[in-house]
């Protein structure tokens, strides 16, 4: 497993995989998977929303099997067990009206696809609710140098596919990979692109389009065993000695894709 400098994982919404891959509505999306590496075999955890974010960055969806707005769980995730490891976080959210904000909604923003804000330890430290920041500081940090190690990037309700159609949120992802995947500060570093799961008409553990992209990646590889959140969570961890959360310890990493 590489020790990547950057880990960003993208998430979007409520799409199986045969709606984004090999879809026309998404030619951007499919031209990164032909390039990259796909995660063909990658499944939610269950439904709704909420519990698969929690399951992404705690290895647990922690007794939760709601979309609720205020309620909080005391567990460990990641915000504890990077910086112990001397690796920084950082979560960027499309609509945030300001950093930290704990508010259920504003405009499109959903806070139930912000997991970070229903963590006790994060939400009563000032210092911890300020790495919850808008989207639109995630060039800014890029351009500074200033890209934390661990990086949770959440689209808003539009963009992320939820309330709009695949093409506007294929359009949307290629605006922001582009600039992003030529920047040499990402020479040693990987971009995870999933969804939480699959409509809610469908099974919870459907499969659903998942990728692994950038220069760490060998081009046009495939992971075909059977993932999820847990096996990505498993992958960031093996990387970097983190140790391992919930269920995350029983899920195999990704690998066979690396350079």
């Amino acid at each position: 497993m590489p020790a990547f400098d950057h880990v960003l994982v993208i998430v979007f919404e409520n799409k199986a995989q045969d709606d984004v891959l090999g879809s026309s509505d998404a030619p951007g999306f499919n031209s990164l998977a032909s390039r990259y590496a796909v995660l063909s075999r990658y499944h939610g955890i269950t439904h709704p929303s909420l519990p698969n974010y929690l399951a992404l960055i705690s290895g647990s969806t922690q007794g939760i099997h709601s979309d609720c707005s205020f309620c909080l769980v005391s567990a460990r995730n990641l915000a504890d067990t990077l910086p112990r490891a001397h690796r920084t976080w950082k979560a960027y959210a499309e609509g945030l009206p300001e950093p930290g904000y704990t508010g259920a909604s504003f405009g499109r923003y959903a806070k139930k696809h912000m997991p970070f804000l229903y963590f006790q330890d994060v939400t009563t430290s000032p210092s911890r609710r300020r790495r919850v920041v808008p989207l639109r500081q995630f060039p800014r940090d890029l351009a500074a140098n200033r890209l934390p190690s661990f990086s949770l990037v959440v689209p808003n309700l539009c963009h992320d596919m939820h309330d709009c159609s695949v093409a506007t949120g294929d359009a949307w992802l290629n605006g922001f990979l582009k600039p992003l995947l030529r920047s040499r500060k990402l020479a040693n570093s990987v971009v995870f692109v999933v969804f939480d799961e699959t409509e809610g008409s469908l099974g919870a553990n459907g499969l659903i389009p998942a990728l692994a992209l950038g220069p760490a990646v060998v081009p046009g590889s495939r992971y075909r065993g059977a993932t999820s959140h847990y096996g990505l969570l498993r992958t960031i961890e093996d990387a970097w000695g983190l140790p391992r959360l919930g269920r995350s310890r029983g899920a195999a990493p990704i690998t066979g894709i690396w350079r």
